[in-house]
């Protein structure tokens, strides 16, 4: 249990965000819910195929039946009727449509111009208030493109310029006139968080506050104050008083925490556990630091974003249930990201219990999530480390993100009753020559690489050569 205590903020609130999520809670309420219908999907059995589930095991000459837009079997000589569609993969791989838990479509797209620019609030250092998915911009060229790399999901964020930069949302990658469309039922929120150089750069630049390392701890701290003292506040039972209108009826139906806060809504959904925390940072110190504050005022952090330095605390990670979502290779562009190391991905996916993720926070690098995840393979045989197997690999894109995100119940491995969210690959995923062939959504095809015409067009697209 996490030691409340330390925040003063005392023991009828350690007991609520200790207490296990209903999705009750008011902080979490919806008025702009998932609209997301799957589309019709035929039957399928993708049949004589190399099949990484996403569980960590390979099936050779294997199939993989979809039907009613879900996994319904995995193995092999699967027997299915007469009018089941069959594609032949012999040659081919099949694995679960990959995740990215860290993205910017929508919010930053194609094309960059300013007009386009609605990824940062940088309008105080703290704006949990905001939220991703009202910037999201469905015709974002960049969806269809990460289709093709064979990205079936994703979670689009804010971005670092602020302690606290708002709430990201999980979104199916199809194409859809609005962003509820898109919003994949019953994911939870993120928090995005920013450590480190951003925030005090933003700000200390400004000549306001943070300006320094130990003022963004402060400004976390600031925050979390107020919103366990909204949840103490909003959760007590409230007092009985006469309706404002007049007569002698009393009204106990308003709540005691007064005016509502979307800000705090937020801190506090995080905090009961319902909001789940992404944090940007790189140093091994900070992330240290972040731990504890998340121990100090009783949430959880889901994952690190960028961690350059997570190598240097990964078992920690690992004991805390805290997954890495990492870069292959970037480093060195800012003194923050100087100690990165090639083979980070692979000692943080060393330890039991470990979640190491790829994630890409690109909208080039979105496209070739696979080939990351290669490079990753090839830096640890160049260390000699421990041969990773793509059966491994792969969860780095798949399970483990969908655990980072909350819909490990619903998609990131190929298991009877999941969505039928799966790519067919050309061969190895993890080749440089590797591309998706074919990619499903909830059963439905989505993309086919023979068929230039499958492919989702924006309507910014129209009139423009698609190849």
């Amino acid at each position: 249990m996490y030691n409340l205590r330390r925040a003063g903020i005392g023991l009828a609130l350690l007991s609520l965000a200790a207490a296990p999520a209903t999705g009750a809670s008011r902080f979490i309420q919806d008025p702009y819910p998932s609209t997301y219908q799957p589309r019709s999907s035929e039957a399928v059995l993708i049949h004589n195929a190399t099949v990484l589930t996403g569980t960590g095991q390979r099936l050779d000459d294997a199939d993989v039946l979809l039907r009613d837009g879900k996994v319904v079997e995995v193995g092999r000589a699967l027997q299915a009727g007469s009018e089941v569609r069959r594609i032949d993969a012999h040659g081919r791989w099949v694995t679960p449509g990959l995740i990215d838990v860290h993205s910017h479509l929508g919010v930053y797209p194609s094309p960059g111009v300013s007009a386009h620019s609605d990824g940062n609030e940088m309008t105080a250092p703290v704006t949990a208030n905001v939220w991703a998915e009202h910037s999201v911009w469905p015709q974002d060229p960049g969806f269809a493109e990460a289709l093709a790399g064979g990205v079936t999901s994703m979670q689009v964020l804010p971005g670092s310029a602020n302690l606290v930069g708002g709430r990201g949302v999980v979104l199916k990658n199809v194409p859809t006139t609005t962003y509820q469309a898109m919003k994949f039922p019953g994911a939870p929120w993120g928090l995005k968080m920013a450590c480190g150089e951003n925030p005090k750069r933003v700000y200390g630049g400004k000549g306001t506050a943070p300006g320094t390392r130990m003022g963004n701890v402060a400004g976390y701290r600031a925050a979390f104050i107020d919103a366990s003292d909204y949840i103490a506040k909003n959760t007590a039972k409230p007092a009985k008083r006469k309706r404002w209108f007049g007569g002698d009826k009393e009204d106990s139906s308003g709540d005691s925490g007064g005016k509502r806060d979307l800000k705090l809504d937020t801190l506090a959904g995080a905090i009961q556990g319902d909001i789940r925390v992404h944090i940007h940072c790189y140093r091994a110190d900070e992330m240290a630091t972040m731990l504890d504050l998340a121990d100090e005022f009783g949430f959880r952090i889901a994952a690190f974003h960028h961690g350059v330095e997570a190598y240097k605390l990964a078992d920690r990670l690992a004991q805390e249930g805290v997954c890495g979502a990492l870069w292959a290779d970037w480093w060195g562009f800012k003194m923050e990201a100087f100690d990165g190391i090639q083979e980070n991905i692979a000692l943080v996916d060393r330890p039991a219990n470990s979640c190491a993720i790829v994630h890409s926070d690109s909208p080039e690098g979105i496209q070739r999530l696979n080939q990351e995840a290669a490079k990753v393979i090839a830096a640890a045989r160049r260390a000699d480390m421990p041969a990773i197997a793509p059966e491994r690999a792969i969860t780095w894109m798949t399970a483990n993100a969908a655990k980072a995100l909350g819909i490990e119940g619903k998609t990131g491995t190929l298991e009877a009753g999941k969505n039928a969210d799966v790519v067919v690959w050309n061969g190895n995923p993890f080749s440089s020559y590797a591309l998706a062939d074919q990619v499903f959504i909830d059963g439905h095809q989505y993309y086919d690489r023979a068929d230039p015409r499958s492919k989702p067009v924006s309507d910014f697209r129209l009139g423009q050569e698609v190849r």
